[in-house]
């Protein structure tokens, strides 16, 4: 899939979606529909096991809304874009396969919403890198996503102060309260985010799809709702070619050779 600004590759069994909106990956509705049909293109191909998104913009993964597009913008427009926006990005979160973002470059108002709907977030070890979400400043509320997604990621009242400051974070501090799970220098950093997600695309990957749905779904539930989704959720995977491989791997002592079904 080859879009205006968003790309999908595929490196065996992980596809990589692209962004490229010089000069900052600013999103406006054309991006976030592209968005859109690359997230279902990877929800349909059953080649892909993991997705991992990425820019090809120096020094930015994305600054957000495109600001001269909202200022332009009816009332009613910028009310159904941000739906829109947020529609596309709880996608992200309720596909059952990972999705990784590599932040390669600056991440902040809604590029760090779009971050905070993968899964799992890489982050370029570089202290002039900046990532938070500053929409305050502009006098309006991270609006896709952020005031939702962040407090639920990490320390709420961390969360809450960053948005009411507006201040960003260095990748150090963003790794100390858990707003991103990886760093690694520039020179290693796409290297060891493929490295990942190859190791889960060949591993278990049907196993990997069902617990993000089961903490997905189930971390917004009751206890007990949450357990009888998780039970279900098991049920379906026991009677899996991987589940019986990886039990009698394990008896036999031996490694298991996942298939992914």
């Amino acid at each position: 899939m080859h879009g205006q600004f968003i790309s999908l590759r595929k490196e065996g069994k992980v596809g990589v979606i692209e962004i490229n909106k010089p000069k900052a990956n600013t999103y406006d509705h054309k991006m976030v529909l592209e968005l859109g049909a690359a997230i279902d293109a990877v929800r349909f191909d059953d080649e892909i096991k993991v997705a991992v998104t990425t820019s090809k913009v120096p020094k930015f993964f994305s600054a957000g809304a495109d600001i001269e597009m909202l200022k332009a913008s009816e009332p009613d427009f910028k009310a159904m874009f941000c739906l829109n926006c947020q529609e596309t990005l709880s996608k992200l979160e309720s596909t059952p396969k990972v999705f990784i973002a590599a932040l390669n470059g600056h991440t902040v108002g809604g590029g760090l919403e779009i971050a905070l709907a993968h899964d799992v977030r890489f982050m370029i070890d570089d202290p002039k890198t900046q990532i938070g979400l500053p929409e305050v400043n502009l006098g309006v509320l991270p609006g896709t996503g952020g005031t939702q997604r962040l407090p639920r990621l990490i320390n709420k009242s961390v969360a809450l102060d960053m948005m009411i400051t507006g201040r960003t974070l260095s990748p150090q501090e963003a790794l100390h309260v858990g707003l991103v799970n990886y760093l690694y220098p520039a020179e290693k950093f796409e290297a060891e985010v493929m490295a990942y997600a190859k190791r889960l695309a060949e591993g278990p990957s049907r196993a990997v799809g069902l617990i993000k749905r089961s903490v997905q779904e189930g971390s917004e539930m009751s206890l007990v709702q949450g357990l009888a989704l998780e039970r279900e959720l098991q049920n379906r995977l026991f009677v899996t070619k991987d589940a019986k491989e990886g039990l009698a791997a394990f008896i036999e002592k031996r490694k298991a050779i996942f298939a992914g079904v």
